[in-house]
């Protein structure tokens, strides 16, 4: 078959969006193509590769063994086209265009309102395409080359491929519904808190590790009855009396902090983005946004940090 950039790059697109929606009725209306177009792109990408890529078995799409080998080539390639668009596009000064943001639901809700709402108004030739994400998978879609910058919770550890940059830190506490056995004492110890149920974020999350760290230093093992990423979900259990929880101080609510000794427990929240792909110019002007917020909210940046600030202009 004659090499096609062009059609390499169409069948690329169909075939990234197939694996991501396991559907090509799904992939056709995220790229505004019919179900027959992406098959046919697939299936002349199979013909080039001389491998078959998806199992259809009904309804159902999943990458085969190739399929599953050559994703992530399929991915940076795409990634790669991308970064080079913008490394072009910022030759010229005008900042416009499409921003992939990639945003969890708290710094979503809590934080970035009033950023993104300045950052439109003297911008309002870009057009950001937010995708509301758990901090984890958010800062996947930045190594995926999938967003330009994830406004997540921090990792605990330093990430080993993404740059971090704290906005705003974020300290916790613990508290309960008002009507829970421990909301009416005028002291409580860590024993009698690890005596009853907490409904927490999950395991795997940063913002599990960090609680889990600060209360096993008081001998405290976490075990929730129920888990959720959504701190408004979390809010909502401890408030009917399933258990107490964990949530940022700054962070309106109508619970009942818990009487305990100091505890220093905090995360931070802030910007991720991959240090060897190119930001656009939208990019660059929401960073210079972000830190100034960082300046503004008393954010303590690393030298490490201030230095991506200054490098990114």
């Amino acid at each position: 078959m004659e090499y096609n950039a062009g059609m390499r790059i169409d069948a690329l697109q169909a075939f990234m969006a197939v694996a991501e929606l396991e559907s090509f009725q799904d992939a056709g209306q995220r790229l505004h193509l019919s179900q027959p177009a992406i098959s046919k792109r697939i299936a002349a990408l199979e013909a080039e590769l001389e491998h078959r890529l998806f199992d259809r078995v009904g309804r159902k799409v999943g990458l085969t063994e190739a399929g599953r080998a050559y994703l992530p080539h399929a991915r940076e390639t795409l990634a790669a086209l991308a970064d080079g668009e913008r490394a072009l596009d910022n030759l010229a000064d005008r900042v416009a265009g499409t921003l992939e943001l990639a945003v969890s639901h708290h710094v979503g809700m809590h934080r970035m309102p009033e950023v993104l709402r300045a950052f439109i108004a003297r911008y309002p030739n870009v057009a950001p395409q937010i995708e509301f994400a758990d901090s984890e998978h958010a800062c996947q879609r930045v190594l995926n080359g999938e967003s330009e910058l994830a406004l997540i919770t921090l990792p605990v550890a330093a990430h080993p491929t993404l740059i971090a940059r704290t906005i705003w830190p974020d300290p916790l506490a613990i508290y309960a519904g008002r009507t829970h056995a421990l909301a009416r004492r005028a002291t409580v110890t860590f024993a009698e808190l690890a005596a009853h149920a907490a409904v927490l974020p999950p395991p795997d999350s940063y913002t599990h590790r960090i609680i889990e760290s600060a209360l096993a230093a008081h001998g405290v093992t976490v075990t929730a009855r129920m888990t959720s990423h959504s701190l408004e979900t979390l809010r909502m259990l401890a408030d009917v009396g399933l258990g107490w929880t964990v949530l940022p101080t700054a962070m309106p609510h109508p619970l009942t902090p818990l009487a305990l000794p100091p505890l220093a427990m905090r995360r931070e929240l802030g910007v991720m983005r991959h240090p060897q792909r190119h930001l656009s110019n939208a990019a660059r002007a929401l960073l210079a946004m972000l830190d100034a917020e960082a300046r503004s909210s008393g954010s303590n940046l690393s030298n490490q940090d201030r230095n991506h600030v200054k490098a990114d202009g």
